[in-house]
């Protein structure tokens, strides 16, 4: 099963160095029975689309969050994807979290088939999603608006082989 896991560039070098994401547990997000019967009339690719944004957007917790414990790395947000055992993962049921998985171990690189980044020009937009987070978890329509904007971003594709090139 193609899953989508959300990352950060700073996890996603330790990931390279290590030769694999980790440690499980892994969140990740994919084409879930729960997913297709959400989004009944949509196709493959476009369930893939809404799962590879369900991750983006856990990216920019995942950044949030790297703020708060002091990490300072580039606000773009990272998805990788990989191809993952059937067996190997948890498919959520909760109608919120209909396309969620929980991985029960580490993905070795050699199962990642791409990775999708944040372009440049979106760091603004990121800087000001991760700044009005708080506000939108606690209802703030304005906030929640400007977290939204980072959507309106895509994520570029990275082929395996061009990953390295992210931390140059």
């Amino acid at each position: 099963m193609r899953v989508y896991l959300p990352c950060t560039l700073p996890a996603l070098a330790k990931a390279v160095a290590a030769g694999e994401l980790g440690p499980a547990p892994l969140i990740g997000y994919a084409v879930t029975p729960a997913l297709t019967e959400w989004y009944a009339s949509g196709d493959t690719e476009e369930l893939e689309y809404v799962a590879l944004t369900e991750a983006a957007r856990a990216s920019l917790r995942m950044l949030a969050a790297d703020r708060a414990d002091g990490v300072d790395a580039a606000p773009r947000r990272v998805v990788v994807a990989a191809e993952v055992p059937d067996g190997g993962l948890t498919v959520g049921v909760d109608l919120a979290e209909r396309a969620r998985v929980r991985l029960a171990g580490s993905v070795p690189l050699s199962k990642v088939a791409a990775a999708h980044v944040d372009d440049l020009y979106a760091i603004p937009d990121i800087e000001a999603a991760i700044a009005a987070l708080p506000a939108a978890d606690d209802g703030d329509d304005d906030a929640r608006f400007t977290v939204d904007g980072a959507e309106a971003h895509e994520l570029m594709w990275y082929a395996t082989q061009e990953i390295p090139d992210l931390f140059r």
